[in-house]
């Protein structure tokens, strides 16, 4: 995506001082890039895409039309999958709480559900006894130590009685079929990525179970500037780095095997992070007890990024520029902490405009209608503007109060 002056000038014009450009090519290209690095090490594999992470509907459609699944943890979600075409049968739904009555039409419809808790179990062995003819996918969610010192609250302790229930109820209850077990960890280093993949071979071996599908999450980094990737503590894995500590696994558990599950993984960030960029006006510049503080018609809410320094650059648009030296870019919020970026040192000139990349994960789906509606979102892949999402207005935020 080729950004300048010329371009910058035309969309400003078109849709204002702030909005986001997305790039869906590069999104397309991360998830078969991705998709190829997995299958290398194990040819029966498919990329389930987080949609909470960035559910803007052209990306799902992308998603849908290069054969993955969608991932998704709430109704609102789900109604986007469908809305987008998605098949029931290409659905996963995550989540630790799922409303009953849609849990029963999505899972009679040929969704997968997968199983967070034993409350949402006896939910389930409800619709079965009143659906006893109907096939049902039903996938349970596993929890096991995985050595990242954290106690994730998602699944079921696959030690506990709980779990038992659970694998009880699959395998004995006609019509429903056992179609995946599933696993989360949100740690993203690739260190604890053997351990993920090696506790879900243990399960297997130790129940004597092998599910049509293997689910081993999400929690990858992705693509990212330099400028970003030296300021984790950790290193940034190429996505080759998490096939080999993960796959490779599951190719040596099952090298002699008749039955290769579908092995998924349910990436967000790692496809989709560096497919968003914002563009923000710089509306005043000012110095403040020496402090020198430019303010964007922007918002740390609309990066979604805090405590680093995301990749930035100045367009000029043609004011007189003056040279800075550690320069914060604020927001336009009333909060002291939204800024956006610290300490930036070179050109700049009020009217200018701010370019912050790698913003495509958890930006738009979290901002919230706080102070101001939220900026179009634009797509210029291809050589013409494509309008994905309008800005929002007054109406759009406030037509559910009663004034």
């Amino acid at each position: 995506m080729n950004i300048n002056k010329t371009i910058i000038s035309s969309l400003r014009a078109e849709y204002g001082d702030a909005f986001y450009l997305l790039d869906s090519d590069q999104f397309r290209k991360n998830f078969l890039e991705l998709k190829e690095a997995f299958c290398k090490i194990y040819p029966n594999f498919n990329i389930a895409y987080s949609y909470k992470t960035n559910y803007t509907p052209k990306l799902c459609k992308i998603v849908n039309a290069l054969g993955g699944y969608a991932e998704v943890v709430s109704e609102m979600e789900l109604e986007i999958a469908r809305r987008i075409g998605m098949e029931p049968e290409r659905i996963i739904w995550n989540g630790p709480i799922k409303e009953p009555k849609v849990l029963e039409e999505f899972i009679c419809s040929g969704g997968t559900v997968n199983i967070d808790s034993l409350e949402e179990l006896k939910v389930v062995k409800d619709i079965a006894k009143r659906y006893s003819q109907t096939l049902l996918n039903v996938g349970i969610r596993c929890n096991y130590d995985v050595g990242d010192g954290v106690v994730s609250r998602f699944g079921f302790d696959v030690d506990s009685e709980d779990f038992k229930d659970a694998i009880a109820f699959v395998v004995s209850t006609p019509y429903v079929k056992l179609i995946n077990f599933q696993c989360h960890f949100a740690n993203r280093q690739v260190e604890y990525w053997p351990a993920r993949a090696k506790g879900m071979v243990e399960l297997i071996d130790r129940l004597g179970i092998i599910p049509e599908r293997i689910d081993i999450g999400g929690g990858l980094f992705g693509k990212m500037a330099d400028s970003l990737k030296v300021q984790f503590a950790s290193d940034i894995p190429a996505y080759t780095v998490y096939a080999e500590a993960a796959a490779t696994v599951f190719a040596d558990y099952f090298r002699f095997s008749d039955v290769w599950p579908e092995l998924i993984i349910e990436p967000g960030s790692a496809i989709v992070g560096d497919c968003m960029k914002f563009v923000g006006t710089v509306k005043t510049v000012k110095d403040v007890r020496g402090k020198k503080i430019a303010t964007v018609l922007g918002s740390q809410k609309n990066i979604s990024m805090n405590g680093i320094n995301p990749p930035l650059e100045v367009i000029a648009m043609g004011n007189e520029q003056r040279e800075y030296e550690g320069l914060d870019f604020v927001g336009f919020t009333c909060i002291e902490g939204d800024v956006l970026y610290h300490d930036y040192n070179g050109k700049l000139a009020h009217d200018d405009i701010v370019v912050i990349s790698n913003c495509g994960s958890y930006s738009l789906v979290m901002k919230p209608p706080f102070i101001l509606p939220n900026f179009p979102v634009l797509d210029i892949c291809g050589g013409k503007v494509e309008v994905i999402k309008r800005a929002e207005t007054f109406d759009d935020i406030f037509h559910t109060f009663n004034f």
